[in-house]
């Protein structure tokens, strides 16, 4: 399979491009999300993507928010595309690396973990 840098879909409204998502309106209350193949590091989209990186992106975002919802309620409708509406319904490209999810407020915070303390962190 090809790895999927970009998606554009006829029909859809994109309202941003992130750095490695793509999300489109939907209706009122919903938008699709999704993870693509491109390739992220400090900030900076690589030239080169990784196929089937957005799909176990995808995949394993999914599977934590199946672990939490039980806390706390999440975004997630369906990652099912055949549930999606049109026209994003039964595209194929968009298995495994997408999900319908509640439109709602982001919190905006970043948080970085690493196995080990190192530059700054290990000065402090």
């Amino acid at each position: 399979m090809a790895a999927l840098s970009n998606y554009e879909i006829s029909g859809g409204k994109k309202i941003s491009s992130g750095k490695v998502r793509e999300i489109f309106d939907v209706n009122d209350n919903h938008l699709l999300m999704v993870t693509t193949d491109r390739l992220s590091a400090f900030d900076v989209v690589m030239p080169d993507p990784i196929p089937d990186k957005g799909a176990v992106l995808n995949r394993i975002s999914l599977w934590w928010f199946e672990k939490m919802k039980t806390i706390v309620k999440n975004h997630v409708i369906s990652s099912d595309i055949n549930e999606y509406p049109e026209p994003f319904k039964s595209d194929d490209r968009l298995k495994d690396r997408s999900m319908l999810v509640i439109k709602a407020q982001p919190l905006a915070i970043e948080c970085i973990v690493r196995g080990y303390i190192s530059g700054s962190g290990w000065k402090e």
